[in-house]
């Protein structure tokens, strides 16, 4: 709408505009775990139905991104990035409003779609408002650090939220963001150029829901109904079909929307590879204490916010110390730290029981979220700096839904580890456990695989 799109004012308004964007989705990714105790007494359900109510949005957010981002090359990314926002606060509003776990479940999967398509989009945007390499690099470190403030603002503002006025409200909270930045990207950002030569993988795409939605179905009803149940094994069997049909896509199109040919990079294998254990094992995690501190422990969605506060609190100061971290002993070797040093508080909180002290549990949740702090940064400059410069936004997208699957399967996994009855305890000890070994296989992977380069 600006034709104005350099003038600085028209610059920060644009990265305004962004980070909201960015910020409201990181947002939903915490905030919703403080409500899971308050929306399955309102709502009705169990633990299967919570995690579906946590895991729908990862798996549309994680399918569609790659997609999100192709359209937005396409047809130009400010129309892109304004439907979906509009899609996200409008799912926002139907979340607010559902009246059963189903409504809110389904609500949950159009959020995750316009949250897809929100993030490789205002980086697009970013780019074209700041053609300056200096500029734009301290644009998307604001954007960046938005966003790590807002996961970590989102179980607390969550847990208040819902003391005050009720789950509902953490929805509703979306609505005055989203109007927000619909009218700042209308009125100050200005329009990226269009490459309708781009097409895209609509084969690929359907394939790739399906098999993450399988997977994530048959891992949450495998908690709750065994794993030899026949609609399990089936959801099993049809994950397996579909992964073979995506691959078989991808190899095929001519503009895949995940290019395997990325994969022959080692450390953009590795760091991928990373970047999904790391993120089975913390959101995994995060779905559990919030449920354990809640069920188990009692504690209201207010004090469950305040609970993780310490261990979100972490990850900022530590993303901020690993830049110069990095530089003085290498990308691999703070990885590696980051990641055992997560481990190692997984290990710590192992005696956890019913009533176990905060207190006793503090400083291995700071440590926990320190390590994930430390290694994320190095873990992403990595593997943009793995692939040729040209590729690098498809490369970040690649990171992004890799990272999202991961959230998608911890949460199915440690959730199905809970479900079972009278057993929550031992599954709770069962989750930090697998957090242990797939941290410190990261970590191993990072320092034996990131040796030589290609």
């Amino acid at each position: 709408m600006n034709d104005s799109g350099s003038a600085p004012l028209a610059k920060s308004l644009t990265l305004a505009a962004m980070s909201l964007g960015y910020g409201v989705v990181q947002l939903d990714v915490t905030i919703v775990n403080t409500a899971l105790r308050s929306i399955g007494t309102s709502l009705g359900g169990g633990v299967s139905e919570l995690q579906w109510i946590v895991s729908t949005y990862t798996i549309a957010f994680a399918a569609l991104i790659l997609t999100a981002g192709a359209l937005g090359d396409r047809i130009g990314a400010k129309k892109v990035f304004m439907a979906g926002f509009a899609i996200f606060t409008g799912a926002s509003l139907a979340c607010a409003l559902a009246p059963t776990a189903v409504l809110l479940i389904a609500a949950r999967a159009a959020q995750g779609m316009g949250a897809a398509i929100l993030v490789p989009n205002s980086l697009a945007l970013l780019n074209h408002a700041y053609p300056d390499e200096k500029e734009r690099g301290r644009a998307v470190g604001i954007w960046a650090a938005g966003a790590s403030l807002a996961l970590t603002a989102g179980p607390l503002a969550g847990g208040a939220l819902i003391a005050l006025v009720g789950w509902r409200s953490i929805f509703l909270v979306n609505l005055p963001i989203g109007l927000a930045g619909l009218w700042l990207t209308w009125r100050y950002a200005s329009e990226t150029p269009r490459s309708p030569h781009h097409s895209l993988d609509l084969g690929g795409q359907a394939a790739a829901i399906g098999a993450l939605g399988c997977l994530a179905g048959a891992i949450i009803e495998g908690g709750t109904h065994g794993w030899s149940n026949p609609w399990v094994l089936a959801g099993f069997a049809a994950f397996t079909a579909l992964a073979v049909a995506f691959v078989f896509q991808e190899r095929r199109a001519r503009q895949p929307m995940l290019p395997l040919s990325l994969f022959r990079h080692r450390l953009f294998a590795l760091t991928s590879a990373i970047g999904l254990l790391v993120n089975v094992a913390f959101y995994g995690l995060i779905f559990v204490l919030s449920l354990y501190f809640q069920q188990i422990n009692g504690l209201s969605p207010l004090a469950t916010g305040l609970a993780f506060l310490p261990m979100m609190g972490a990850v900022l100061p530590a993303n901020l110390l690993a830049a110069r971290a990095t530089e003085r002993f290498g990308a691999p070797a703070i990885i590696a730290i980051g990641a055992t040093m997560a481990a190692v508080g997984c290990m710590a909180l192992l005696g956890t029981d019913r009533g176990t002290s905060y207190g006793s549990m503090c400083v291995q949740l700071v440590a926990i979220g320190a390590g994930l702090g430390l290694l994320v940064p190095p873990l992403t400059s990595t593997l943009l700096g793995s692939v040729e410069k040209k590729r690098s936004g498809i490369a970040a997208g690649v990171l992004n839904a890799t990272r999202q699957t991961g959230s998608v399967l911890g949460v199915a996994l440690f959730g199905a580890f809970v479900a079972k009855a009278g057993a929550f305890i031992f599954g709770t000890r069962e989750s930090l456990m697998m957090c242990a070994i797939l941290l410190l296989g990261a970590a191993v992977t990072i320092m034996v695989g990131g040796r030589s380069r290609n």
